[in-house]
């Protein structure tokens, strides 16, 4: 039988490091525009540049680093402008799966949708907005898969991956938790029922409603 190799602890290294830089970046410590450098955090993680490289690498897949050609790689940024064109696009796709959902949503996935509500209401009441986020891209996910549309979905998956410090900020006041989650039973209700037309309007105003909770977090921010 073949023995383990001693690389087998470290398998999991980048994934821990990119989660560990995420933190960094929604906390703010890290800024949109701010240039990621691999020495610095290899001294502060306490390993080599080999994990930050890759862990910089899955941040890139996420969406949240992108690279300048000669530079290095840097903290994602979006102007408002692009932001509420994004949101605007992400409404309509989100509305049309929402729409294809109620076609295809079973018993099982009723549960899971139960679930996860549940979750996001456990979030509310921690004041835990890393874990609703988190729960609530579960949430859409689910959604979209139900969709049963590729095209859709990596048409969703490429403006949420440009969103992400935007919509993260959405969820540090617990008020915006709870009137999201209102949403999301909304959505699943329709879903539920089979009621397309319902759910791809809950859909897409849930999205919509969104935007506007930003505007508002962004014009808060800014006095």
């Amino acid at each position: 039988m073949p023995q383990p190799t001693a690389s087998k602890p470290d398998q999991g290294l980048p994934a821990m490091i990119a989660e560990q830089i995420k933190r960094l970046i929604y906390a703010g410590e890290f800024k949109p525009g701010d240039r990621l450098n691999e020495a610095a955090l290899a001294l502060r993680m306490g390993t080599s540049r080999g994990p930050i490289r890759e862990a910089i690498r899955i941040l890139a897949g996420t969406g949240l680093v992108t690279a300048v050609m000669n530079r290095g790689m840097f903290v994602r940024q979006v102007s408002v402008a692009e932001m509420l064109e994004i949101y605007d696009l992400r409404a309509l796709v989100f509305g049309f799966a929402a729409e294809r959902a109620a076609e295809h949503v079973t018993d099982a996935d009723r549960r899971q949708f139960e679930l996860l509500l549940a979750q996001m209401d456990q979030a509310c009441r921690d004041g835990d907005n890393d874990r609703y986020y988190n729960v609530n891209l579960e949430f859409h996910a689910l959604i979209l898969g139900l969709a049963h549309s590729q095209r859709a979905q990596r048409l969703y998956d490429d403006y949420v991956r440009e969103l992400h410090l935007f919509r993260r900020q959405n969820f540090n006041k617990p008020g915006n938790m709870r009137k999201s989650n209102i949403e999301h039973r909304r959505i699943y209700d329709a879903i539920s029922g089979g009621a397309k037309a319902k759910a791809k309007a809950q859909a897409e105003g849930h999205i919509q409603s969104g935007r506007q909770r930003l505007l508002a977090t962004l014009d808060d921010a800014s006095r």
